[in-house]
């Protein structure tokens, strides 16, 4: 298993914008599918955005598409989140998450690896 790390998260007016990346660790980080989750105080854990090992393919939560981007950098281990038009409805904390197979998915229980987490709150 990878170990992940995030970061970038914080507090941003609605409107603005944030960058979170996902650091991982290993040799063979171009074989993990990685995506996005996030969990918001109250609510269960709901999925933003994948992305394949290649990162030719991508998915994304109709909440959040046209607003955020997903992206990976595979020679620097990293997943990253690129996030704008935020809204108070995306204020969570927001996970990184590994699974060890180069086919994205969008379902939380196929994932093998999660981060701790960065919370990301918009204030209006």
């Amino acid at each position: 298993q990878v170990q992940l790390v995030e970061s970038g998260g914080g507090l941003v007016q609605a409107g603005g914008s944030l960058r979170l990346s996902c650091a991982a660790s290993g040799r063979t980080f171009n074989n993990y599918a990685m995506g996005w989750f996030r969990q918001a105080s109250g609510k269960e854990r709901e999925f933003v955005a994948a992305i394949s090992g290649s990162g030719i393919s991508t998915s994304y939560a109709d909440s959040v598409k046209g607003r955020f981007t997903i992206s990976r950098g595979n020679a620097k281990n990293t997943v990253y989140l690129q996030m704008s038009s935020l809204n108070p409805e995306d204020t969570a904390v927001y996970y990184c998450a590994a699974r060890y197979y180069t086919d994205y998915t969008i379902r939380a229980v196929d994932f093998n690896s999660w981060g701790q987490g960065t919370q990301v709150t918009v204030s209006s």
